[in-house]
């Protein structure tokens, strides 16, 4: 099992939705947020008060995966979240020791459906 965590541009997060639905991945958690990086795009960055530094808006999606999925999830997420320029967001793919359901505490990969 895999965590795959997307941050993207939070005006492309219905279309990446839709693509990933679109080839049967259902299930993901979505945050609002704020970054500032080496990338962030200039042209959409600003300052506020609540985050002073440069920064630009984003969205972070998050979707636990079966193995097999992981590079269909990542290729649909960085085709469809690409517009080409800078701070288009980046994708991490990282290990999940365990799952446990919260509501049954059933444990392991049957628990993403």
């Amino acid at each position: 099992m895999k965590l795959v965590k997307a941050y993207i541009r939070p005006i492309l997060l219905e279309e990446v939705y839709k693509a990933l639905r679109a080839e049967g991945h259902c299930c993901i958690t979505v945050f609002r947020g704020e970054g500032a990086g080496q990338y962030t795009d200039p042209e959409h960055a600003h300052g506020s008060l609540n985050f002073p530094a440069m920064h630009s808006h984003v969205v972070k999606i998050e979707i636990a995966a079966k193995e097999q999925d992981v590079d269909s999830i990542v290729g649909i997420i960085r085709e469809t979240a690409s517009t080409g320029s800078r701070g288009d967001g980046l994708i991490y793919v990282m290990p999940i020791e365990e799952m446990v359901r919260i509501r049954d505490g059933e444990r392991g990969a049957q628990v993403i459906n």
